[in-house]
């Protein structure tokens, strides 16, 4: 399996640090708020990363962090008249609805919580002090990005040119002005801990450092998350994680580009944001899986709702194929097996398989699946057993597994006599060119829940 390194800047063979096993971390929510189609994209491509390592037959072990204690979250429970752990708590519930309905949690996930690790990042913190890496500051620990000299070595900035980052506090006595916070000294109405520096909170970028060494190890095999978070908050866990650790913190690091609308990246600062949960309003949030899934996760991808709108008749493409194949699978009639079928379902296979492993492109291996369902329904028309029908079922199903979609069950029934009576009726009608009883007949069979599709294969249903 070839994957891009954002380290090197280029595509290179993933060998995992243990042969069969795989540990992931991947930057989580700061729960403060919803998440919106953005902070979702991650959270969905690299799941599907999972799953195929998965499908491969890895052992994967995969972390997604939440940050509960940030100035957002701070500033979030001053203006509801609560407390940060209510906040947290709260928009932990709803980004795990949000989750369920992507799909997220079909395999264990660790979701750790940046307070529940604070004794450890005081630890770690202490061990940078100890060895001159950070420095106590009126309160706070900074760590001093001069003692580390592959600072930069991420997104390629250089140190004499680097200033403060996102988050990074601003104070005139740091010995450099990219030096970035481990531990923020207490401030009136804060959460605090008692520390060696005073009572205080830990800075930002500590805490995925703390998580990944406390659950994954000192090295793991893949970082990931979004571009826009390659500088400062990568560099900084690279920085402080390999001081600390005397070792390569990440093997490979993974990033997804950004979400834009109208060609604008998606953000909450901008106010061109859509949450999960707006868009749920609208669509299942399959669609919006599908739709994450559906361009290279390194390039960016424009929201819109006529895109959703084809992403959905996509999505209900693929339904239909797995339907008439269970339809076939429940059917009582036998028929020869197809050699053309088993042909296309392992070259389908073979390049599904190939996509995936070429850096993850699910766009192309979203069209396998495509091509594959038209062969399928081909075959299907003409004839097949239920025991091929089954097994190809079973392939297809496998990889639809792997991007996470067709996870809606509908209750299979043989089919009915009189479905199949209107249908062979509206075949003679159309024949006849009597098209208004063939459109009556579509009519009534919508009104009982079955929505029929004409296709080159013939004419296809299924239960809404």
């Amino acid at each position: 399996m070839q994957l891009f390194n954002s380290m090197t800047r280029k595509k290179e063979e993933f060998v995992p640090l243990r042969e069969g096993e795989v540990r992931m971390y991947n930057c989580g929510p700061t729960v403060y708020n919803f998440i919106h189609v953005g902070n979702a994209r991650p959270l969905v491509v690299f799941d599907t990363l999972r799953r195929f390592f998965i499908y491969q037959g890895y052992d994967v072990r995969f972390a997604v962090n939440f940050t509960d204690i940030d100035d957002k979250l701070i500033q979030r429970a001053l203006e509801e008249g609560t407390t940060v752990a209510e906040v947290a708590e709260k928009y932990i519930g709803e980004f795990k609805e949000d989750a369920r309905g992507l799909n997220l949690y079909e395999y264990e996930t660790l979701n750790p919580r940046a307070t529940e690790y604070v004794r450890p990042i005081i630890d770690f913190i202490g061990g940078l002090v100890k060895e001159g890496y950070a420095y106590p500051l009126d309160g706070d620990v900074y760590f001093d990005i001069s003692k580390f000299e592959e600072y930069g070595k991420l997104s390629g900035k250089k140190l004499e040119d680097l200033v403060s980052g996102a988050r990074v506090a601003v104070n005139d006595r740091k010995k450099n002005p990219g030096d970035f916070v481990l531990w923020k000294g207490k401030k009136e109405g804060e959460p605090f801990w008692d520390s060696p520096w005073g009572e205080g909170r830990p800075g930002w970028h500590i805490e995925c450092s703390v998580m990944a060494k406390s659950l994954l190890g000192d090295t793991i095999d893949i970082h990931s998350g979004g571009e826009d978070l390659q500088f400062p908050h990568h560099e900084n866990e690279i920085a402080q994680s390999e001081c600390h650790n005397h070792q390569t913190f990440a093997r490979y690091w993974l990033h997804n580009g950004m979400i834009t609308v109208d060609g604008t990246k998606m953000s909450k600062s901008l106010g061109n944001f859509f949450t999960v949960r707006d868009v749920a309003q609208v669509f299942d949030l399959e669609v919006l899986r599908f739709f994450l899934l559906s361009a290279h996760y390194r390039s960016p991808i424009n929201y819109s709702y006529d895109a959703m709108e084809q992403t959905k008749k996509g999505l209900d493409r693929l339904y239909g194929v797995k339907t008439h194949l269970e339809q076939v699978i429940h059917s009582e009639g036998e028929a020869e097996e197809s050699g053309a079928l088993t042909e296309a379902v392992d070259r389908a296979k073979a390049e599904f398989i190939a996509a995936m492993s070429d850096d993850l492109n699910t766009a192309k291996a979203i069209g396998e699946l495509f091509t594959l369902g038209k062969e399928i329904n081909s075959a299907l028309a003409g004839g097949v057993s239920s025991q091929q029908a089954r097994a190809v079922y079973g392939e297809f199903m496998s990889m639809a597994k792997v991007l996470g979609i067709l996870t809606r069950e509908e209750e299979v029934e043989e089919t009915p006599e009189e479905i199949e009576a209107l249908l062979e009726e509206r075949r003679q009608a159309r024949k006849n060119k009597d098209f208004a009883r063939a459109d009556a007949i579509r009519q009534e069979l919508f009104d009982r829940g079955i929505t029929i599709e004409d296709t080159r294969e013939g004419t296809l249903w299924r239960r809404n």
